[in-house]
């Protein structure tokens, strides 16, 4: 039995997640998570113009249970 309700574990079931999906994820807001990349709390990787966070990184926030509030 997974820890996860199914929408987590379809993002998480990717390799990255987008800035958006990170926000639904972690309970904050959309503008809240994009501060947190911006600020380096939360670890990214730019392709184009699209911003990309690894799910083996969000796997260790959400097991961690460690987000940094902006």
């Amino acid at each position: 039995m997974s820890k996860y309700s199914p929408e987590v574990e379809h993002i998480l079931g990717k390799a990255t997640a987008t800035v958006d999906e990170v926000a639904q994820l972690l309970g904050v807001g959309r503008r809240q998570a994009y501060e947190a990349v911006k600020r380096g709390d939360i670890p990214s990787i730019k392709l184009g113009s699209r911003i990309l966070v690894s799910t083996r990184v969000l796997n260790q926030i959400l097991d961690a249970g460690t987000v940094v509030a902006a």
